[in-house]
């Protein structure tokens, strides 16, 4: 992953941490998903490049789940913040084992962010502010969601497709969604930019 995209997801994650309440692992995931879902619905490109899995509790990213699982948070990261256990949490879908973020540094560097990215991080943390982990991961569950639509068609444990966000309110048509998406593998995982 490329160091903006670090940094974007880094100022997303902190965000989300001041400007929502409750929010523990599962309710992290579920923002991500929302910005990079809407995102990527009204302009073709995802914010943060994560894949997304259908777990039971709705999408994830896998790559951030496996690195705070493992304690193994990208160093940009962890200085900036750290995820705690805290029983009193209100991340209900982390019954075994709840989370808390807690920010080290709460100044936010927004310049990392394009006016189009900002403008989505700040709807979806208004759209979520009060909203619990359970909340967003009902609303995740929705008939014909992105998540639902994988999870019929493919089942848990597979990758939820961009190309779901895309509906009848897009103005994306299906062959520039697929354009958009190589090159935006390309700009992510082949370094193109840097």
């Amino acid at each position: 992953m490329q160091d903006f995209t670090i940094y974007k997801i880094l100022n997303g994650i902190k965000y989300f941490v001041k400007n929502t309440k409750h929010v523990g692992r599962t309710k992290l995931f579920k923002l991500l998903y929302f910005w990079d879902f809407i995102h990527f619905k009204k302009y073709g490109f995802s914010v943060t490049g994560y894949t997304y899995y259908t777990f039971p509790f709705g999408p994830v990213p896998r790559e951030l789940y496996e690195q705070i699982d493992k304690d193994n948070l990208p160093s940009e990261f962890a200085k900036e913040f750290k995820i705690i256990s805290d029983n009193s949490s209100e991340d209900e879908f982390d019954s075994y084992k709840k989370f808390k973020i807690v920010l080290k540094n709460t100044k936010l560097d927004l310049d990392w962010l394009s006016p189009i990215e900002k403008q989505t991080l700040e709807l979806v943390a208004e759209i979520f502010k009060y909203s619990t982990a359970k909340e967003m991961s009902e609303i995740t569950h929705l008939r014909n969601s992105p998540y639902d639509k994988t999870k019929k068609e493919l089942g848990l444990g597979k990758p939820i497709s961009y190309e779901f966000a895309i509906d009848n309110e897009s103005t994306l048509d299906p062959d520039t969604v697929k354009e958009y998406i190589d090159l935006q593998r390309e700009i992510f995982y082949n370094g193109r930019f840097q």
